[in-house]
């Protein structure tokens, strides 16, 4: 008599329990993501060694861990005289990846002096292999892919930013 009360009691519970899954099922709720749009919030000047030319960009800046760990990811564009500036408390050789990144980017390492020491090209979007600097680095500037060679930059030019 107890096993067949467990039993009709254990069906029950079951039969809610199955009732309960099904109707969460169809109750499905959808996420949309967000577009993170720019967000000026300095300007930075890149002074090309060979020429004396510069090129100013209006930058976001990344000092906090959230935004160095976030960057650019779910970004759809970026305009031809933006990037992100990445500002570490300390110097050494930087790792970047492209995970969750849509756009292909230029990456430039820059050292404590702000002058470049080495670029990673045409980044492709959400590839996760290592792009390490080479170099010990301070700062990380990122912008669309293939301008790093639009402005004929070099090893050696160098920076200068303002934080608004």
């Amino acid at each position: 008599m107890l096993f067949k009360r467990l039993s009709s009691f254990t069906f029950i519970i079951l039969i809610g329990l199955l009732s309960n899954l099904s109707s969460c099922k169809e109750n499905k709720k959808t996420i949309k993501q967000t577009e993170v749009t720019f967000k000026k919030e300095g300007e930075l000047t890149i002074f090309k060694s060979i020429d004396s030319t510069a090129v100013t960009l209006d930058i976001e800046i990344a000092d906090t861990d959230f935004d160095i760990q976030t960057g650019l990811m779910y970004r759809n564009s970026m305009g031809t005289r933006q990037g992100m500036l990445f500002v570490f408390k300390d110097v050494k050789e930087r790792f970047f990846y492209m995970k969750n990144t849509k756009i292909p980017l230029d990456l430039i390492y820059i050292n404590e002096n702000n002058n470049i020491v080495s670029f990673q090209k045409n980044a492709k979007p959400f590839d996760e292999s290592s792009l390490p600097s080479n170099f010990p680095a301070k700062y990380v500037l990122e912008i669309n892919a293939n301008l790093v060679d639009t402005w004929s930059l070099s090893v050696g030019d160098s920076i200068s930013y303002i934080k608004h």
